[in-house]
């Protein structure tokens, strides 16, 4: 009878500690930025067979606005090679601006292994309000013969941007 009822105490206060975790608990919102940079790993071939023979990949550099109120500026987009120099520089003359959920994308074709074994994509985003961070990421993919191969590698943020600063101009207009 002792054991029953420390048992059931037991049980008492285990269901009281859960219902204060459960209350407790709290939804977080998603990471809102002003901008960032961010590197991309890409493969433009990985080695496959005994010998290491490269089966070349063709690679998409995909940048997603997430934010479904914001725009979004994406203002430059550079392919390194494994050895940090940069391969393509899509300097662009103006920011693309991507509306909210639209996607932009960027292609490295499969005869073009110049990047070697791990080339990456650098991207340089930026936005007017704080938004939701985009999807930053590349798909691999590639055949021969009967054989093909495909995956994908996320972004990482190297760098949180600071807000733009908008300067005024003397005659009152607003510059950037």
């Amino acid at each position: 009878m002792k054991a029953g009822s420390l048992l059931c105490f037991f049980l008492i206060l285990s269901v009281a500690a859960l219902a204060q975790v459960s209350s407790d608990l709290e939804i977080r919102q998603p990471a809102r930025s002003y901008g960032q940079l961010i590197q991309v790993p890409a493969y433009s071939f990985v080695y496959s067979y005994e010998k290491g023979r490269q089966f070349n990949l063709a690679v998409t550099l995909s940048i997603r606005n997430t934010d479904l109120s914001r725009n979004i500026m994406v203002e430059s987009v550079k392919y390194i090679d494994v050895n940090g120099q940069v391969i393509k520089d899509h300097l662009l003359k103006q920011s693309v601006n991507l509306k909210p959920g639209a996607c932009i994308q960027y292609l490295i074709n499969e005869s073009d292994p110049a990047g070697g074994s791990g080339p990456s994509f650098i991207v340089r985003w930026r936005a007017e309000q704080a938004v939701y961070q985009p999807i930053v990421e590349t798909v691999m993919i590639g055949t021969k013969s009967q054989q093909g191969i495909s995956f994908t590698s996320s972004g990482r943020v190297l760098e949180e941007l600071l807000p733009m600063v908008v300067n005024p101009d003397p005659s009152g207009n607003q510059q950037r």
